[in-house]
C-alpha cells in the first residue's frame, strides 16, 4: 500500500483509499471499523506527543513508574464525518483539532495491516483533492451534506449553525 501526503489542513482533512476494484460492502465495514476506532482514541486524547512515557522509556516497562497525572495540552480530534465510496475509491473527512501528527502515524500501521490482511488498498491519500471527485468547501457548505457530518449533526450545539 503507498501512502502519499498532499496538502494537510488538520481541521479540513480528506483521507482518500484507493482500493485495486471497487470496494465490496465488507472491505467498507472494515475500514469503517478502523477509522472510527482511530476516531474515538483521537477524541479522547490518544495521540498526545508530548505524554509518551511507556514510549520514551529506554525499553525497560517492568516497575515502571508511571504519573498519577500529566499536565499536557489537551491533543484531541474534534470531528470525523461518513466514509463515502465512488467506483474503487472511498474519502473520509476529519477535523483533527490538536490531536498530534502522531495520531497519522497509528492510522497509517493500521492500514497496512488491514490492507495485507483484509482488504485490498493501493493507496492512501492524506490530504488535498481528488480531480474525479471534487469536495465541498466547509466554509461554503451552508447544509450541504458535507460527507455526512452536517446532515448527521446539523442544530447540535457548537457544531456547523
Amino acid at each position: 500500500m503507498q501512502v502519499e501526503f498532499r496538502e494537510c489542513d488538520p481541521a479540513n482533512l480528506w483521507i482518500w483509499f484507493e482500493f485495486t476494484d471497487p470496494p465490496v460492502k465488507a472491505e467498507l465495514e472494515y475500514l469503517n471499523e478502523v477509522l472510527e476506532s482511530w476516531y474515538v482514541l483521537g477524541k479522547l486524547g490518544g495521540f498526545n506527543a508530548e505524554s509518551l512515557i511507556a514510549q520514551e522509556t529506554d525499553g525497560e516497562l517492568s516497575y515502571l513508574e508511571y504519573p498519577d497525572e500529566s499536565d499536557p495540552l489537551p491533543s484531541l480530534m474534534h470531528n470525523m464525518g461518513s466514509l463515502e465510496e465512488q467506483e474503487n475509491w472511498a474519502r473520509c473527512w476529519f477535523d483533527l483539532g490538536t490531536a498530534d501528527a502522531l495520531a497519522l502515524d497509528v492510522l497509517i500501521n493500521a492500514l497496512r495491516t488491514l490492507s495485507r490482511e483484509y482488504i485490498n488498498l493501493i493507496r492512501v491519500i492524506i490530504g488535498g483533492q481528488n480531480e474525479d471527485w471534487p469536495t465541498v468547501d466547509l466554509e461554503e457548505a451552508d447544509r450541504y451534506e458535507h460527507n455526512g457530518y452536517v446532515q448527521d449533526h446539523f442544530g447540535e450545539e457548537g457544531d456547523l449553525e
